[in-house]
Order: C-alpha cells, then sequence, then structure tokens
C-alpha cells in the first residue's frame, strides 16, 4: 500500500515538499549533483539529468512564513548584503553563509540550529533565467561566485510586443541547448533525449491540473480560497517535472468539486461570502495568516490572482521553440499593455468586485505596475482598488493595521457599490 493513499491534498502538499527536500538531500549523501534554481527556470534540463533540485525563492518564503526570516536578514547584512537587494535573495544569502560555515568549520552556527528554516544542502551548480526580473541574474551569480560553481543563465528576452516574436523562441530555444550542453560538460554524461520527452510530458499534466485547480475559484460561490493557491504553489515551482505535483493537485481538485458539490464554500455558506477580490503581487509570507483573516473578517475571499498564473507553463513536449515560448510568456515578461489586459482577465474571470494590492518593497517594479495595472482594470470595468506597504520575506516592512484600514475601506467602497447595483 502506498504510503500517500488515503491522504487528503493538504497532507499530501506537506508529505510531498518535505520528500522534495529529502530527495535533495539523499543526492547529496550519495555524492549526486544538487542544483539551486530560479523559480520560473526550466527545471526539465536539471530533472532529466538526474540532478535534484531546491529553490531559494521557495525556500525564503518557507522561512519567511515560519518567522525565521529575520535572523537569516541579519546573517545577509553582517556580510554586506544591503537591505534594498530582495529580501528572498537576503534570506537566501544569509541561508547560503550558515551553510558555508558549517561546510568550513564541521560545527552548524547557533543561528542555523535554531531556524525553522528546511534543511536543504548546499548547491553544485545553479541556474536561473530572467524572465521575472533582472535581480536573479546578480543573485545567481553570487552564489556561483561565493561557492565557486557553476552558474547556467538562460537569457529571455523582454517582449515589448505580444505576440512572442519568431527570433525571441528561436533565440531562447538555442540558450535551452547551450543550457543542455553545459550539463553534459558538467556531468560528463550525455542528455537522453527520450527521457526529457517524458519529463516534459510530466510537467503538462501538473501544469493542467494546476490550472484546473484555480478555476475553482472562478466559481461563485467560490470553493477555494485563493490564499491556499499560496500554499499549494511550492509544489508547481519544485515538484513540476514530477509526479509529485500532478498527484496533489489532482486530489485537491476531487476535493474542491466534492465541496462545490455539497454546497460547501470558502467561508461556509454561500451568503458568507459577501465580496470577491483580487489579489495582485507576491504573497506576505511572513504575514500570510493576518492578510486571508483581514479579508475573511470583512466577507471576502480571494478568487483572483495573476501570480500563481506564472506556472501556467503550457507548451508542447518535443518543440523547443514551444517551450520557450511558454517560459517567455508569463505575464510580467510581456508589455504594459499586454500586463495590464491578463490582469483584467483575471479580474474579470475571477468576477472580482475588489482588488487589493500589494506595493513589495522587495519588488518596486512589480508594485509599480501592479499600481498601472489596477489603473486600468478600474477605468475599463470600475473595480475599486486599495494598496498597502509590505514585502514578501522582511516582516518589518509590513504594518497590519495599515492593511486592515485599507481592506476595510474597500470593503465600504464594494459594499456601497453592492447597493447601488441592487438598486
Amino acid at each position: 500500500m502506498s504510503l500517500t493513499q488515503g491522504m487528503t491534498a493538504k497532507k499530501l502538499l506537506g508529505y510531498y515538499q518535505n520528500k522534495a527536500d529529502q530527495d535533495a538531500r539523499e543526492a547529496k549523501a550519495r555524492g549526486d549533483l544538487v542544483c539551486w534554481s530560479a523559480s520560473v527556470a526550466p527545471s526539465e534540463f536539471c530533472v532529466t539529468m538526474g540532478i535534484a533540485m531546491i529553490y531559494p525563492e521557495t525556500h525564503a518564503a518557507g522561512i519567511g512564513a515560519r518567522k525565521g526570516a529575520i535572523d537569516m536578514l541579519d546573517v545577509a547584512a553582517r556580510k554586506g548584503y544591503n537591505i534594498d537587494c530582495c529580501s528572498y535573495g537576503r534570506v537566501n544569502m544569509g541561508y547560503m553563509e550558515c551553510l558555508k560555515e558549517t561546510a568550513i568549520t564541521g560545527k552548524k552556527p547557533d543561528v542555523l540550529v535554531n531556524s525553522p528554516a528546511a534543511d536543504v544542502p548546499l548547491p553544485d551548480l545553479v541556474i536561473t533565467c530572467n524572465n521575472i526580473c533582472n535581480t536573479l541574474l546578480k543573485w545567481y551569480e553570487n552564489l556561483a561566485k561565493e561557492l565557486n560553481i557553476p552558474c547556467i543563465i538562460i537569457d529571455v528576452p523582454f517582449n515589448h510586443t505580444m505576440p512572442v516574436s519568431r527570433h525571441n523562441k528561436e533565440y531562447i530555444a538555442d540558450q535551452y541547448r547551450a543550457a543542455i550542453k553545459q550539463l553534459e560538460d558538467i556531468t560528463g554524461r550525455a542528455f537522453d533525449y527520450d527521457k526529457f520527452f517524458k519529463v516534459q510530458e510530466q510537467v503538462q499534466r501538473s501544469v493542467y491540473w494546476w490550472n484546473k485547480v484555480a478555476t475553482y475559484a472562478q466559481r461563485k460561490p467560490s470553493p477555494l480560497n485563493g490564499f491556499d493557491l499560496f500554499n499549494y504553489m511550492a509544489l508547481i515551482v519544485c515538484a513540476r517535472a514530477r509526479d509529485y505535483a500532478e498527484i496533489t493537485f489532482h486530489k485537491f481538485a476531487d476535493e474542491l468539486e466534492a465541496k462545490d458539490a455539497a454546497g460547501q464554500y470558502a467561508f461556509g455558506a454561500p451568503e458568507n461570502e459577501k465580496h470577491r477580490v483580487t489579489w495582485e503581487g507576491i504573497a506576505v509570507w511572513t504575514y500570510l495568516g493576518a492578510t486571508f483573516k483581514g479579508l475573511k473578517n470583512q466577507g471576502a475571499v480571494m478568487t483572483g490572482s495573476a501570480y500563481p498564473g506564472l506556472w501556467s507553463l503550457v507548451y508542447t513536449p518535443g518543440d523547443l521553440e514551444s517551450m520557450a515560448e511558454a517560459y517567455t510568456n508569463v505575464y510580467i515578461n510581456t508589455c504594459g499593455p499586454n500586463r495590464y489586459e491578463e490582469f483584467y482577465k483575471v479580474v474579470k474571470n475571477s468576477k472580482s468586485d475588489g482588488i487589493v494590492l500589494h506595493l513589495n518593497r522587495s519588488c518596486k517594479l512589480m508594485g509599480l505596475l501592479n499600481n498601472e495595472g489596477a489603473e486600468y482594470v478600474n477605468a475599463k470595468m470600475g473595480v475599486p482598488y486599495v494598496s498597502f506597504d509590505g514585502d514578501q520575506t522582511d516582516p518589518r516592512v509590513f504594518t497590519p493595521a495599515q492593511y486592515e484600514t485599507r481592506v476595510q475601506a474597500l470593503a465600504e467602497i464594494m459594499e456601497q457599490n453592492a447597493q447601488e447595483s441592487a438598486n
């Protein structure tokens, strides 16, 4: 009997999150290679080569959610990493410094012993790309320099026009071929294209069920609390090339279908869902519960977010240019008009009455574009929006009182709009 048989989706999520980290630890113990990868870098190549994967952004988010970010941020600060750098990067650099010290001295520093951070090994190589931000390039170059390990960079051009141009797809496909050659040189083994095709197929099955789960938030009332997508996102990031994600999301979709059929919704009875909102921006991992409860207290369920859609990586297995298009077509790598129209679709399809914007100190460009996107949607649909200051993993930036005030104001506007529509 399988260990996972009969598990709920929530239990599967925890099990496979831990298993992914365990896979990496066991690989390291065997002397096999471990790679640290950017979240929307293609994992297909390393998985095909049998290289274990760790994702620093997801790992840092987990540290933040477990209230351990400050210690790692302090380590990074002492090493000279400026507070204006991305907090994901700073948490990761702090953790990396702790692992370095452990490797050199044979003893874990106290800050690591006492940390709630998931135990992951140092990498033997890193891989990144710039389809979500250019910060990743310098972050991973720094990791490679500090650890004296190979760095694979896949350059993904920004799409100033849409659809994605043919020469951009060809250029990225050539980048993929170069990455494959680098991996062959690093491992001393030939790339197995038959296995690569099977890995691509697995990614597509995982993405299918991820997208399927997200559609349940579009139902009214919604059986899915959109904040759950932030939690389950760990597997679409870290395990989309394995069956871990497919199994978990399939189970979650079945549970949501059953809840909907039974009249069981995110907030219980249908009348408890007073408002529906779209959340734009990265989650505030250090205050995930507080941000969820702040909305729930106003009867507002999160039914839309463009952020989880970054991993809607739909392509044709066996076609490198199709894969290239999927990884460059993420909405934050496209020109303003296209990005704003995609955001409009999120708000419309989720039947949202309002928008909450996270003005993320660690991601200032995203914050600016989020605001412009909300203005675009407001002009097109009349949907109101509010914003609040925060950070993805630095808890010192977020103020619960400010957030509460902003979402309360949004709730009042949404209530007024609902009354006017009813009259």
